[in-house]
């Protein structure tokens, strides 16, 4: 597995993409785009990189309800039928749902093609295009089927991120907050901070480059997630299971904000068992709130969600649900686990911060 990926957040597209496609042939480089970024983002991208216009593309459907067997089957297709092989690269243009699954088809295409990201949501300049994971959903569950490898590169720019609506710019902030919670208090007061209303793109790039900075430290000394690389998913356990139980209601939550909302009984595991400062729950929840609203979940729903957490990628032992926690910020502790008892207690504090 490749570990040497190259991160660059660019102020110069042209220069950057050519110095990391190397003077590949065009038709040796195949594009893929979701609906979206094919209207938004590639047009800006040949722009700058003319000779990608040479290039195949494929285009996907928007949004992770296309993150499944029948799209990466379409890719697969898409990259047999126009003659790719193993020395081809695959340029992913768009959000975590575009580098997930085409991570993953060139990672399995003939065994396996480079690939390289370019990131165009803030969400996916963060977390899905760094760090080697791929993947697809699978039986309703998030990114069930997948592979660890890495892109050659990932390239940010942040003009992309200047095409999302408000919604999408605050769900990528919310990985950052998680970052924050799992490096120092200084990441953290930084990126707590930050004015999301005003989303200065200017002031967000030293605070990306640090917050990527986060993840990538993380995943060099983890690649495979066998320790300390379990420290990203801080927030996800819960999160996780908020995200598909908003698919399985119709109103599907994006990503971020389920990461969000799923630290909140996080965090309130890790004050009850670990000690986490309770004003920086305070603090946490009262951000997550103003930022993220609510998403309504009654009593009744507490044994699905339970159901739903228990087929989390992290469990080792069946129904035996695997958390990482706090102990503070910073305080990163793998491989907790909390009974029914207290799992529902972390609902009830959920509801009750969120005013349900």
């Amino acid at each position: 597995m490749a570990n040497n990926q190259k991160v660059i957040i660019t102020s110069d597209l042209r220069a950057d993409m050519r110095s990391v496609l190397d003077g590949r042939a065009p038709e040796s480089i195949y594009i893929l785009a979701d609906e979206t970024t094919n209207k938004q983002c590639l047009p800006a991208l040949m722009d700058a990189c003319p000779e990608l216009k040479a290039c195949k593309v494929c285009v996907i459907g928007a949004g992770d309800t296309h993150k499944h067997l029948d799209t990466l089957a379409s890719v697969w297709q898409f990259l047999s039928e126009n003659g790719a092989t193993r020395r081809s690269t695959m340029i992913n243009v768009g959000g975590g749902m575009v580098t997930d699954l085409g991570g993953f088809a060139a990672s399995t295409f003939k065994r396996g093609m480079s690939y390289i990201n370019v990131a165009t949501t803030l969400l996916g300049a963060v977390d899905a295009a760094v760090g080697g994971k791929t993947g697809i959903n699978f039986n309703g569950l998030k990114n069930e089927i997948g592979v660890i490898n890495s892109s050659e590169a990932v390239v940010i720019d942040t003009e992309f991120f200047s095409t999302l609506d408000h919604a999408n710019k605050v769900s990528g902030m919310a990985e950052m907050l998680k970052h924050g919670l799992i490096s120092n208090a200084e990441e953290w007061r930084k990126v707590s901070s930050f004015d999301m209303e005003k989303f200065d793109l200017k002031e967000l790039r030293p605070l990306l480059a640090s917050s990527i900075a986060v993840k990538e430290r993380i995943v060099e000394e983890d690649p495979t997630e066998k320790n300390i690389r379990k420290a990203l998913n801080f927030g996800h356990t819960f999160g996780h299971a908020f995200e598909s139980f908003s698919h399985e209601k119709g109103t599907p939550a994006l990503h971020g904000y389920a990461v969000a909302w799923g630290m909140i009984p996080e965090l309130y595991l890790s004050h009850v068992l670990l000690g986490f400062d309770k004003n920086i729950l305070s603090q946490a929840v009262r951000l997550i709130r103003e930022t993220y609203g609510v998403m309504s979940i009654t009593c009744d729903n507490y044994d699905h969600l339970f159901e739903l957490m228990t087929h989390d990628k992290k469990n080792v032992v069946k129904d035996e649900i695997n958390f990482t926690l706090l102990g503070g910020i910073g305080d990163i502790r793998i491989n907790q686990h909390a009974s029914r008892k207290l799992i529902d207690e972390a609902f009830d504090f959920y509801r009750d911060s969120m005013g349900l």
